[in-house]
C-alpha cells in the first residue's frame, strides 16, 4: 500500500498518480489558482489629506466577506463593492476599494532593518 500525507497507510490500494514534489506542486497550482483575492476599505479624509484602512475582506467568487479593523463588524456580500455603502461616513470622506498587491509593501521586516 501507499502512504498518505501524513505516512499513514493509504486505504483506497490506489496508486500515486507522481512522485511527492510533483504532487505538492499540483497543490500549490490549485490553491493558487483558486485562492480568494484580498481587499481594503480604505477611507481617503478630504482630498489625499489623510487616508485609514477601515476594513477587510476576502472576495471569492460568488460573495465576498468583510470585517472592520475594530472586529466588531462582520459581512457577507455580493460583491466587494457593495462594502463600500456601509462604510460611507459622509462627505468629508470617500471610500476606496483597494485590491492587496503583495509587489507593492513599503514595510520591511523588523529583522531586515536591524542588519
Amino acid at each position: 500500500m501507499t502512504s498518505a500525507i501524513d505516512g499513514s497507510p493509504d486505504e483506497s490500494g490506489l496508486s500515486p498518480i507522481c512522485s511527492r514534489a510533483r504532487f505538492t506542486e499540483l497543490i500549490e497550482g490549485l490553491v493558487a489558482d483558486f485562492a480568494p483575492k484580498v481587499f481594503a476599505i480604505v477611507q481617503e479624509y478630504g482630498d489625499r489629506v489623510d487616508a485609514e484602512i477601515i476594513a477587510w475582506g476576502i472576495a471569492f467568487d460568488d460573495r465576498a466577506e468583510v470585517v472592520d479593523v475594530d472586529g466588531g463588524l462582520r459581512m457577507s456580500l455580493e460583491t466587494p463593492e457593495r462594502a463600500l455603502v456601509a462604510f460611507r461616513s459622509g462627505d468629508a470622506f470617500t471610500e476606496h476599494l483597494v485590491w492587496v498587491d503583495p509587489r507593492a509593501a513599503t514595510r520591511t521586516d523588523q529583522h531586515q532593518d536591524e542588519q
